[in-house]
């Protein structure tokens, strides 16, 4: 990183946003550096990613169709709730 270069570290709730593509692999050489700093520093957020990998360990395997239609609407409408809720 160059003098000139002031790398902003990730809040908390920016490593929630972006745990699943961190997890995933898809985020960007800069972004994974600037997760991964957060993550040195933030033990809670190291017990966050943590549990969010044991979560797809252990639920990522189940075919989509062993969620009831009922379960399926609630999680929809949650998340819905969750998104509008950030957007104000």
């Amino acid at each position: 990183m160059g003098d000139r270069e002031i790398r902003h570290m990730i809040t908390c709730r920016e490593l929630v946003e972006l745990v699943t593509d961190y997890v995933e692999g898809r985020l960007d050489t800069e972004s994974v550096a600037r997760f991964e700093e957060h993550l040195a520093q933030c033990p809670p957020c190291v017990g966050y990613v943590g549990q969010f990998r044991q979560t797809i360990d252990a639920l990522g395997h189940l075919p989509p169709e062993s969620l009831s239609p009922q379960a399926e609407q609630e999680l929809v409408a949650a998340f819905g709730d969750w998104r509008a809720g950030r957007e104000d």
